[in-house]
């Protein structure tokens, strides 16, 4: 089976995956006609393997022939030689969820045949030809108290056009007079069994197999994401809508996110295959459980400066500054030690993702022995822009480093200018922070967007065409740092 069609039906599946009762979706997806009939095709190759497998009943009965009298008649060892089902639909149907059409179905039956009466009998080979099969099964998706999928058969019916009967034998000239009795015997068992093994194959193949499928997913060491349904799938004349919960979580200690997700609205159209959106709240709840964690802390060395750079992590760079820093501490080496103050919040437009953060930014002089001095404390506040689009079978995107406002929140060695810090921050943010970002994102893992769909929402989508996406790093590109000129907070022992 090909790979692509393999990920659509995971797709169509894990999609299908959502929602906690009266909360909206961190997650929505929705899966067009033209989505399920491409998914359709692994589908049916399922239930084609499972029809060639049905068992056909021995069935038996009489008849008067004249001269002859009664004969009784016995077909056995029935057993299917091929089953196609060349023409297969998948369709979302209102308030049930799936409808699984399938026309000019054809297959092929051989088995046993025997007959006696009170003067001969006979035995042979048999071979039967199905043409003109339809099936139509209702598939009505729901989800369950563990907030998984669920499936079951709400409808199922079967219609066989023609059955044609080859007899082999010596006294074979008897079917043509009751050749109609046995084909329409034949029909009657086929059709019979179809819808069995329709129902028996959901009930005990897919319900079983949904319930296996996890609702949660691990990130790192330190998150995971719930993905488990908040209301059972929502079924249009168009398409199958879909709500995930979307909810990042702590690993260590899981609780519920502090806030809850706002309303998702989502576009009317149905021109491609797929559609997905991902609520801000989702960016949030990682925003806030890494937060939580405290990995959201780091340090900045003088190491980690350009050489070419003018600007140094050291006492007499920074004594140019601030004169008291050089006068007190002079030619040490600084360490800043950046932490947020709040957990980052991101907000999404069409024209792209906006994330803000505070971070507080302390500053140490090195000393001799090792140990740390304090120096000041500023409070810092930046924007982050990010555009999303698509680049082969990728998203990609590019991020811009914006607005940054700053302000003194403590000070050991004097007053600050915060025009001055103001530059320096811009400097390291630009030459220092960006590098690194950029290159810890190339690091970063690709996610699958066959294992975990991503998109952009709340009101900005994307549509993958019909294709499988992987998601790579963001780049961070052509930092513009504006300077916002606040008042000095400045705070003296």
């Amino acid at each position: 089976m090909a790979r692509g069609k393999t990920q659509w039906t995971a797709l169509l599946v894990s999609l299908s995956l959502m929602l906690a009762e009266g909360t909206n979706p961190g997650f929505v997806g929705r899966i067009t006609s033209k989505g399920l009939d491409y998914a359709c095709q692994d589908g049916v190759a399922v239930l084609q393997r499972e029809l060639a497998r049905i068992k056909l009943p021995d069935f038996s009965g009489s008849f008067k022939v004249l001269v002859l009298g009664d004969v009784e008649y016995r077909f056995h060892s029935l057993k299917i030689q091929s089953f196609q089902l060349p023409n297969s639909t998948i369709v979302p149907v209102p308030s049930v969820g799936l409808r699984i059409s399938v026309t000019d179905a054809f297959a092929e039956v051989s088995g046993e045949w025997q007959w006696n009466n009170w003067m001969a009998s006979d035995r042979g080979s048999f071979g039967l030809k199905i043409e003109g099969l339809s099936i139509s099964v209702g598939l009505k998706l729901g989800k369950n108290s563990a907030r998984r999928l669920t499936a079951d058969t709400s409808a199922c019916s079967t219609h066989i056009s023609s059955v044609q009967v080859r007899i082999d034998g010596k006294w074979s000239w008897l079917y043509n007079l009751f050749d109609s009795q046995i084909e329409s015997a034949l029909r009657k068992a086929m059709e019979d069994q179809i819808c069995k093994v329709v129902s028996r194959s959901i009930s005990y193949n897919l319900q079983p197999y949904l319930q296996t499928l996890p609702v949660t997913t691990k990130v790192d060491k330190v998150a995971g994401i719930d993905y488990s349904l908040v209301g059972p799938p929502v079924a249009t004349s168009d398409s199958l809508d879909l709500h995930l919960k979307g909810e990042f979580f702590s690993r260590a200690h899981r609780s519920a996110a502090p806030f809850p997700p706002p309303a998702l609205p989502f576009p009317g159209d149905h021109d491609r295959m797929l559609y997905f959106g991902i609520s801000s709240s989702m960016f949030n709840t990682a925003g806030y459980v890494y937060y939580q964690a405290g990995v959201l802390t780091f340090d900045i060395t003088d190491d980690m400066f350009p050489k070419k750079s003018t600007l140094r992590l050291s006492t007499s760079s920074f004594g140019s500054l601030v004169p008291q820093i050089g006068k007190s501490y002079p030619g040490m080496l600084m360490k800043l030690k950046v932490s947020p103050s709040s957990p980052p919040s991101l907000t999404i437009a069409p024209e792209g993702l906006s994330l803000s953060s505070t971070e507080d930014v302390q500053a140490f002089a090195i000393l001799p022995d090792s140990s740390l001095a304090p120096l000041f404390v500023l409070d810092v506040s930046t924007t982050i822009s990010a555009t999303a689009g698509m680049k082969s079978d990728k998203i990609v995107g590019s991020l811009k480093l914006g607005r940054l406002e700053l302000s003194v929140k403590h000070s050991d060695v004097g007053p600050l200018s915060v025009k001055l810090m103001q530059a320096a921050m811009n400097d390291i943010a630009a030459n220092v922070l960006l590098p690194q970002i950029n290159d810890r994102e190339k690091e970063t893992r690709v996610l699958d967007l066959c294992d975990l769909f991503v998109g952009v929402s709340d009101s900005t989508w994307l549509d993958t065409g019909g294709r499988c996406i992987a998601l790579t790093h963001l780049l961070l590109v052509n930092p513009v740092l504006q300077p916002h000129q606040v008042r000095d907070k400045l705070q003296t022992r």
